[in-house]
C-alpha cells in the first residue's frame, strides 16, 4: 500500500512539474506582452507587470500588417483543413475496411511519411509549385499544407472508421444500399466527431506552420502570421521584445482555444486506431 501511494504521489509530482514546464513560456509571454519598455529592460524582472500597458499591442499593429497576415493564415489553414478532410475520409474508409497486404502497406507508408523532415520535402514541392506558377501564393501554400497534413489525417480518420461497427454497414447492404450510399448515409454521420477533430487538427497545424511559408511566400502582402512575427527582429538580431510578445500572444490564442476544444477527440481517435476488431 505504501509503495502504491508513493508511486502515485511521484506520478502526480512528475505531471505537475511537466505542466509547469509547459506553461512557463506562455505565462512569461503574457507577462512580457503587458510590460512597458522600462520593465522589459529591468535587471530584476517580475512575473506580474508593475505598470501593465497595452502600448505593445498598439505598436505591434502599427508596425506590421498583423490583420492581413492573420487573414492569409486563416485562408491557408481553412483551405488545407477542408481539402485534407475531403480527401482523407474516403481513403481512410478504404484503409480501415480493406484487409490485405496493400492496405497494410498503405498504413505503414502513412506512418513512415511522418518521419520525413521538412528539408527533404521542400525542394520537390518548390519545383512542383514553380511549374504550376503557384510560388508566392496562398493557394500554393494550401497545396503544401494538404500534402503535409494528409498522412496524419488518414491515420486519425482510419481509427474512427475502425470504431464504427461493420455490422451497421452489413445491415445497410442487406437493405440494398451500395458502398457509396452506405458511406454517405450510415458511416459518415457516425464519423462526424472524428471528421471535425481531424479538420481542426489540420487547421492548427497549418495556422502554426512557419518553414514552408517562409520559403514559399516572398512578398509581405502574401505572408502568413508566423512569418510576419519575424519582422519584429531587426537586421542585427535585436528583437522588439514588447510588440513581438504582444503579436505572438495574439497569434497563439486561436491554437490554444481550438486545441482545448478537440484534445479529447484527438485522444479518442488515437485510442480507437490502436484497437483492432
Amino acid at each position: 500500500m505504501r509503495t502504491s501511494t508513493t508511486a502515485r504521489v511521484g506520478q502526480y509530482a512528475a505531471l505537475l512539474a511537466y505542466l509547469v514546464f509547459l506553461a512557463f513560456p506562455f505565462l512569461w509571454l503574457i507577462s512580457t506582452a503587458f510590460k512597458p519598455p522600462r520593465e522589459l529592460g529591468s535587471l530584476h524582472p517580475t512575473w506580474i507587470p508593475e505598470n501593465p500597458t497595452l502600448d505593445n499591442f498598439r505598436q505591434a499593429f502599427d508596425e506590421q500588417p498583423l490583420l492581413h497576415a492573420a487573414l492569409n493564415s486563416l485562408l491557408a489553414a481553412l483551405g488545407a483543413a477542408v481539402i485534407a478532410v475531403v480527401i482523407a475520409t474516403p481513403m481512410a474508409y478504404v484503409m480501415a475496411r480493406r484487409r490485405g497486404r496493400l492496405a497494410g502497406a498503405a498504413t505503414g507508408w502513412v506512418v513512415v511519411s511522418q518521419a520525413f523532415p521538412f528539408v527533404l520535402l521542400i525542394i520537390p514541392l518548390f519545383l512542383v509549385l514553380k511549374n504550376l506558377g503557384l510560388i508566392n501564393s496562398v493557394p500554393g501554400l494550401v497545396m503544401v499544407y494538404v500534402v503535409w497534413s494528409l498522412p496524419f489525417a488518414l491515420w486519425m480518420l482510419a481509427g474512427y472508421v475502425r470504431a464504427v461497427p461493420a455490422e451497421l454497414e452489413e445491415a445497410a447492404a442487406v437493405d440494398g444500399a451500395g458502398r457509396l450510399r452506405t458511406l454517405v448515409s450510415v458511416t459518415a454521420p457516425l464519423l462526424a466527431p472524428g471528421i471535425v477533430a481531424t479538420a481542426l487538427f489540420a487547421f492548427i497545424t497549418a495556422w502554426n506552420e512557419f518553414f514552408f511559408a517562409l520559403v514559399l511566400l516572398k512578398t509581405p502582402e502574401k505572408q502568413t502570421l508566423p512569418v510576419i512575427l519575424t519582422h519584429f527582429i531587426g537586421a542585427e538580431g535585436v528583437a522588439d521584445l514588447g510588440p513581438l510578445a504582444a503579436a505572438a500572444f495574439l497569434a497563439t490564442l486561436p491554437s490554444l482555444v481550438i486545441f482545448a476544444l478537440i484534445q479529447r477527440r484527438i485522444t479518442g481517435g488515437m485510442l480507437a486506431g490502436a484497437v483492432k476488431s
